[in-house]
C-alpha cells in the first residue's frame, strides 16, 4: 500500500530520532575522559582512578583520568565538552564551597553539570606539629584562645576541603589562628613535620601516615562516629563541639545537557565500582567509605549538593574571604 503524504509526516519526527535513540543505546562507544580536580598522587587523584577502572569494567570502555587541579579550574575546563557523557568530572566538597567563595565563576555550580552519584566520604582531622603543648581537644582551644595571632593554621589552598576545614575548627572552637595556604596538602605536611606550622585540619586519607607514625599530633576527627583505623581521636561531638562535622565527600558530574540514558548508564557504573571488594579495600587502606548505593544516584547526589552549597554559604560570607 502506496505511503500517503500524512502518513509519511507522522513518521518524520521518528526517522529523525532514530540515530539520537541509537547513539543512546550504544553508550558509550569510545573512552570516557574523567577530569579529576586534582594534581596526580593526591587522594582525589587516588579515589578517581579506583573508580575510573571499576567504571571501565562495568562499562566496557576505558574511563581516563584528566588531572586538572584546582576545583573551579577543572570544573570549567568541563564546561568546555560537549554534554554527551564522554567527558565526566570527579571533584569534592570544595565545589560546593565555590559557589559562594568564587562570586563571580563562568558556570553555574548547580545548574551547569548533571551530578551523577557519590563516591566517597573522608573525615577531618584536626592534627598539630610533634611537640604542640596540648594534651588534648580543649588544650588546643585554650591556646588558641591565648596565642592566636602567633598560631599557623595551614591549608592546601584557598577553597580545598582543608581550608574550609579549617573554617569551621575555627568558628566551632570559637577561635582563630593565622591561615597560612599551601599548593597542595603535601607542601604543608612537610611545614607542619618541620614544626614550623603549628596546626592543620586536613583529611585522614593524607593525615594516617603521620599519625600512626607519630611523627604529629592528632586531637579529632571530624565525622558523627569515631573512623576505623583513627579510634584513638574522638569526634569533635564527643569533644564538646557538636558544630564540628563534616565530610571530605567526592562526586562525578556529567554536563547539563546530556542525555539521560547517559547519565543513568554512567550513574549505574559508579555503583557497580563502588560494589567491587577490591575498591572498598583501598578505600579502607585510605581511611574513606564508599558511599553507599542509595547515596551513589543522580537523585540523591542532586540533592545533596545544594545542601552543600546551602551549608557552607553562610560560613564563608561570615569570614568573609573570598577568591575573586
Amino acid at each position: 500500500m502506496p505511503l500517503t503524504r500524512r502518513a509519511a509526516l507522522g513518521a518524520l519526527p521518528l526517522t529523525l530520532a532514530a540515530p539520537a535513540i541509537l547513539r543512546a543505546q550504544s553508550f558509550p562507544d569510545r573512552p570516557i575522559s574523567m577530569i579529576t580536580a586534582s594534581a596526580p598522587g593526591g587522594p582525589t587523584d587516588t579515589i578517581a582512578r579506583l573508580v575510573a577502572d571499576g567504571m571501565s569494567r562495568a562499562l566496557g570502555q576505558s574511563v581516563l583520568n584528566v588531572n586538572i587541579t584546582g576545583a573551579t579550574i577543572s570544573a570549567q575546563r568541563a564546561t568546555q565538552a560537549k554534554a554527551d557523557g564522554y567527558t565526566i568530572l570527579i571533584n569534592n566538597v570544595g565545589f560546593a564551597a565555590a559557589a559562594t567563595l568564587y562570586r563571580q565563576l563562568p558556570f553555574s555550580v548547580t545548574e551547569s553539570f548533571a551530578p551523577l552519584g557519590l563516591v566517597s566520604e573522608a573525615a577531618m582531622t584536626v592534627v598539630t606539629r610533634k611537640d604542640f603543648p596540648a594534651a588534648d581537644i580543649a588544650e588546643l582551644i585554650t591556646v588558641m584562645k591565648r596565642d592566636g595571632n602567633k598560631l599557623n593554621l595551614a591549608n592546601s589552598g584557598l577553597g580545598s576541603a582543608s581550608h574550609l576545614g579549617g573554617m569551621l575548627f575555627q568558628q566551632a572552637a570559637g577561635a582563630t589562628a593565622t591561615t597560612i595556604p599551601f599548593r597542595g596538602s603535601a607542601p604543608a605536611m612537610v611545614e607542619l613535620l618541620a614544626g614550623r606550622i603549628d596546626l592543620f585540619v586536613d583529611q585522614g586519607t593524607n593525615t594516617v601516615p603521620y599519625l600512626r607514625a607519630g611523627t604529629i599530633k592528632g586531637y579529632a576527627v571530624t565525622s558523627e562516629a569515631r573512623v576505623p583505623g583513627l579510634d584513638a581521636l574522638p569526634t569533635g561531638i564527643e569533644s564538646g563541639l557538636p558544630a564540628l562535622v563534616m565530610s571530605t565527600w567526592h562526586g562525578i558530574y556529567g554536563l547539563a545537557g546530556t542525555p539521560e540514558p547517559a547519565q543513568e548508564r554512567l550513574s549505574a557504573a559508579i555503583r557497580a565500582a563502588l560494589r567491587e571488594p577490591a575498591l572498598q579495600q583501598r578505600f579502607a587502606d585510605l581511611v574513606t567509605a564508599p558511599a553507599p548505593q542509595d547515596r551513589a544516584t543522580i537523585a540523591y547526589h542532586r540533592k545533596y549538593l545544594q545542601e552543600e552549597v546551602a551549608r557552607w554559604r553562610p560560613l564563608i560570607q561570615a569570614a568573609g574571604v573570598y577568591a575573586d
